[in-house]
């Protein structure tokens, strides 16, 4: 057939009244006959894929549910992370709620109650082990998780990320599979960084705080949200997808550095006179266990986001004894972890007891955390990990308290404690 004759080989529609004429091996097809074909291969295909997924599903979540109980689920995270104990029962209770939700909503009768879901926030200072619990979990959960930055976000119109980002990157984790990110679990860390900045009405919008926060609202009741599967602005022409988020779990972390003089202004740690020895029990060391939703709110967070995250729990500050403990005993403990760098270069490496002790009063010094004991393992480990994979007779090394602290004396950390 010529081309100038050419016609579709399905309808007979010439090729002057076609939009598109697709050309194959002696055949043409229209982009009417190509449309119809797609409506015929979704309503003939697709409900049994769906079937076939929905059923999958429904195994998986009753397998889970009867393998990891609340308590399980604590001992698995006790494996990882040292201490912490109130807030891996409130994330434990939580994530296993949150398979019984699931499990409900496919087997949910009309005369059931309806569970709704807990949105949980955490609070703690730097280095306490937020973002290494929800990372935690996210080993332990077959069901899609992402770990999102809220300081990125700003209201919708603004240069910076929309809030329905973080349900791309949801997506994303499971192949955009919308009914398994419509189960996964969400984790927004430095929520506290969009803080309403002030109480004072501004002519200017508080973009990055409050927007953030009013964006929020409806994503974590749960609503259909138009999810822009590319990423927002970049890809203007994808379509969006649609992903209710009725099922989906946000647990939200931040380090609220100063929420302490709320908190203490609250209890009223200033209070003279007879009623002064009402506050005799309270530990001014660890203001944080008595937080409260509305410390939360003076902080800068909205009410009506309060609302929306009812579970509050809080990390404790880490000790001397806890520090040392997240040196040896996880799975993953830093001297572990560069006892295996040794290992590959077929050398054994071991640590003097007086050089984890000084490791975490280094730590202790400089108030950065767990991530402190990073920084500083670093420091004294650089030259040894520099120098020993080059000579081959090193079998075995040691790290003795002088060798530590000659180390850290010729780095900048020397001048750091001097400036503290």
């Amino acid at each position: 057939m010529s081309k100038q004759g050419a016609k579709c080989s399905f309808c007979h529609k010439p090729k002057d009244q076609a939009l598109v004429l697709i050309s194959g091996v002696d055949a043409y097809i229209c982009e009417s006959c190509v449309e119809q074909a797609q409506s015929i291969i979704e309503e003939e295909i697709m409900p049994f894929q769906k079937d076939t997924v929905s059923a999958a599903v429904n195994a998986l979540d009753s397998t889970e549910i009867s393998m990891l109980k609340p308590v399980e689920i604590k001992r698995k995270l006790d494996e990882y992370v040292i201490g912490q104990d109130d807030s891996k029962k409130v994330l434990a209770v939580a994530v296993y709620n949150h398979y019984k939700r699931i499990l409900q909503k496919n087997n949910q009768d009309d005369d059931e109650v309806e569970i709704e879901k807990s949105n949980v926030v955490m609070v703690g200072r730097t280095g306490t082990g937020k973002t290494l619990l929800a990372r935690t979990i996210a080993k332990l959960l077959n069901v899609p998780f992402t770990i999102v930055d809220a300081t990125v976000f700003t209201e919708a119109g603004y240069v910076g990320e929309d809030v329905e980002s973080m349900l791309t990157r949801l997506l994303q984790a499971c192949d955009y599979d919308v009914a398994a990110a419509e189960r996964g679990i969400c984790y927004i860390d430095e929520i506290d960084k969009v803080a309403r900045k002030n109480d004072n009405p501004s002519i200017t919008r508080d973009v990055s705080g409050e927007g953030v926060q009013q964006a929020l609202l409806k994503m974590l009741e749960g609503t259909d949200i138009l999810v822009p599967p590319q990423g927002g602005r970049k890809h203007p022409e994808q379509k969006l997808v649609k992903v209710n988020t009725k099922n989906i779990l946000f647990i939200c972390g931040g380090a609220f550095s100063g929420v302490e003089k709320q908190i203490a202004k609250r209890i009223n740690t200033q209070v003279i006179g007879f009623r002064g020895n009402d506050l005799d029990n309270i530990d001014m060391d660890n203001l944080l266990q008595y937080i409260s939703h509305q410390d939360l709110k003076s902080f800068g967070l909205i009410p009506e986001l309060l609302g929306r995250l009812p579970v509050l729990t809080y990390l404790n500050p880490l000790d001397r004894n806890t520090l040392l403990r997240i040196l040896t005993e996880p799975k993953n403990a830093l001297t572990k972890q560069y006892e295996r760098l040794f290992e590959m270069e077929d050398i054994k490496l071991t640590f003097a007891e007086e050089v984890l002790q000084l490791i975490v009063d280094k730590s202790l010094e400089y108030s950065l955390g767990a991530r402190g004991l990073r920084s500083i393992c670093e420091a004294i480990m650089t030259d040894a990990m520099f120098e020993l994979p080059s000579q081959s007779d090193v079998k075995a090394f040691e790290i003795s308290l002088d060798y530590a602290t000659a180390k850290l004396n010729k780095t900048k950390l020397a001048v750091l404690k001097q400036a503290v």
